[in-house]
């Protein structure tokens, strides 16, 4: 004889509606990660893509800094010593 309400299956059957939705797209994720592992690596391990003079140098910054005014003989000197190494 039925009861009241939903009883175990109702909650039994809301689990399975949750394993049915989730597993399909968790299998979905780690079939494209098996496929494109580079494209995952990459991105976390290298950081931002370095592209070909993308600005100028931090020795050309510092001199037009120094001709600016913004910077002193010394600062600029000791900067120069920092950045080139």
């Amino acid at each position: 004889m039925m009861g009241y309400g939903f009883g175990l299956g109702g909650i039994g059957m809301v689990a399975i509606m949750i394993v049915i939705a989730i597993v399909p797209v968790g299998l979905g994720i780690a079939l494209l990660a098996t496929l494109f592992p580079r494209v995952a690596k990459s991105s976390m391990i290298s950081g931002p893509v370095q592209q070909g003079n993308a600005g100028p140098s931090a020795t050309e910054i510092l001199k037009q800094r120094y001709a600016r005014g913004e910077i002193s003989t010394e600062q600029f000197n000791q900067m120069r010593r920092d950045v080139e190494g």
